[in-house]
């Protein structure tokens, strides 16, 4: 009792609330792969399937119908008890993606900045459009928006993102911000979601 209470993660140990028409199928590797090669963890929901690599020390319980609870073999491991809580955030993630999705604002912060959404004539898929963006350069800047992007701009300033993967919806907002960062002197710069900067003063002579 002692060890399993030393060894504890406090994300990882958290359940998992499992919405109704979500499935999650836990499947271990094929025959004939490496005792590396880790399990997949497949979950289907009312936006579509996807899927994601799981170790194979990694447990997943259901107390209930309606609640996943993840846990790892041996706590007491270092790789083990790091995975534990990577773990259950990456399946919340998958659920969450799979019936809500993601979306998270970006804000133009500068005189003359904007930004549109337009079709992009180089488009790689059937209606594909870009963000059209001016950020202070001479120029416009154009953003090609990956197809399981999805792209909106209710006021000029503001860009909506939504992505059913969180981690393709932080890389591609993190594009834009590149593009023109925050700087902490006039406060101008594309800002994601939250993000503030602290605005330092100039010393004068």
């Amino acid at each position: 009792m002692g060890t399993a209470r030393k060894y504890i993660s406090h994300i990882g140990k958290q359940a998992i609330a499992v919405p109704a028409g979500v499935t999650i199928t836990h499947a271990p590797p094929s025959k004939g792969s490496g005792t590396r090669t880790p399990c997949t963890l497949t979950v289907v929901g009312p936006r579509g399937t996807t899927s994601l690599p799981v170790e194979r020390f990694v447990k997943l319980d259901y107390p209930a119908p309606d609640r996943l609870l993840v846990s790892v073999n041996d706590p007491s491991e270092r790789k083990q008890r790091e995975m534990w809580g990577l773990t259950r955030t990456l399946v919340l993630n998958a659920i969450t993606g799979m019936t809500d999705g993601f979306t998270t604002p970006v804000h133009l912060v500068g005189v003359g900045f904007r930004a549109a959404v337009e079709p992009d004539p180089q488009g790689k898929y059937p209606g594909a459009v870009r963000l059209q963006m001016k950020l202070g350069y001479s120029h416009s800047v154009f953003v090609s928006v990956p197809q399981h992007i999805k792209v909106d701009c209710p006021f000029p300033t503001r860009i909506m993102v939504s992505c059913d993967d969180k981690q393709k919806l932080g890389q591609f907002c993190a594009e834009i911000r590149a593009w023109r960062k925050p700087e902490p002197y006039k406060g101008k710069g594309v800002f994601v979601g939250n993000e503030v900067v602290r605005i330092k003063s100039v010393k004068k002579k």
